[in-house]
């Protein structure tokens, strides 16, 4: 069985955190005309962005999804805990759907593939729609048992995916207690939460969606894959890597996804460093042999 139904807390949950960042967005504009950015704000923001979007690039997808390398127990638990202040779910659930979206990529079964509708222009754009965000809305949860048992069986697992519900609440709400404390005033704090909480998590948020619904349509394909996964270059920083899609695909256990030259992968450089110091091993690190066998075939220039 594939999947089992979402409860309705859940749902609750999903729509409270799509739609308040969204309305905060909107109300970017406005709010920034009036106040404007403190520098305080944009280094809560650049913080908050890096230790969460980390924790969903390297920790959730490279580490926990896909075994790329191995991390000793303190980091492995704090890699889990900066995922889920990224507000993108619990790990394991967050893994059962990935493990399911690679055995299903593009095919039925997958939770959010944007080819589900056909290949028509108006086909495809339901398709991203649903890919980006509306997958979320069906009440279905990837089963855990099928998909994650090595994570669901896993304690250290178990107690940081109880924790979520109040690891969000850190995650949002620190920036205003530090905006607050700093400032010595109430706007100081909102401003803080705005920006170092709410809009932050909401880039980061559709950034991570976006590899789901535009890098399985618009893009390069370099490599063979059984799937439409594309690179797709504009997003490679803020998605801190994840964006070389296609890349990745074709090697889904590597532990870098920018393989080609120039392609940025932030997330490879952080395991890098990890693996300096220690704290990760058995990094599986992309081989020359491996990515030439999986190079689509290019015609000799004429």
């Amino acid at each position: 069985m594939n999947t089992v139904r979402q409860t309705r807390a859940g749902a609750i949950a999903i729509w409270i955190f799509v739609l308040t960042p969204f309305l905060g967005l909107l109300a970017a504009g406005p709010i920034a005309w009036g106040w404007g950015l403190t520098t305080l704000d944009v280094i809560m923001f650049v913080i908050g962005y890096a230790v969460t979007g980390f924790g969903v690039t390297a920790g959730y997808h490279r580490y926990l999804t896909h075994g790329s390398f191995k991390a000793n127990r303190s980091l492995r638990i704090a890699l889990a805990v900066a995922g889920s202040m990224a507000v993108e779910g619990s790990p394991i659930q967050w893994v059962a759907n990935h493990r399911r979206h690679h055995a299903y990529s593009d095919r039925d079964g997958d939770p959010h593939s944007p080819w589900r509708y056909g290949t028509s222009v108006l086909a495809v754009l339901k398709g991203l729609c649903f890919a980006h965000i509306g997958w979320m809305f069906r009440g279905e949860l990837s089963n855990r048992a099928r998909f994650a048992p090595d994570l669901a069986g896993d304690r250290d697992m178990q107690v940081v995916d109880k924790l979520t519900g109040p690891l969000v609440a850190v995650s949002l709400l620190t920036p205003a207690l530090i905006g607050g404390l700093v400032t010595g005033t109430w706007a100081g704090a909102l401003s803080g939460f705005f920006w170092a909480g709410l809009v932050r998590m909401a880039i980061l948020h559709h950034v991570t969606w976006s590899v789901n619904s535009i890098c399985h349509v618009v893009g390069e394909r370099p490599f063979v894959t059984k799937d439409k996964a594309t690179n797709f270059w504009p997003l490679a920083i803020l998605s801190l890597g994840e964006s070389w899609h296609n890349s990745h695909h074709a090697d889904p256990t590597g532990a870098r996804h920018g393989v080609l030259r120039g392609q940025i992968d932030p997330s490879a450089r952080l395991i890098w460093i990890f693996e300096k110091f220690g704290w990760v091993r058995d990094v599986r690190w992309p081989k020359p042999e491996r990515l030439t066998a999986k190079r689509v075939a290019t015609s000799p220039a004429s």
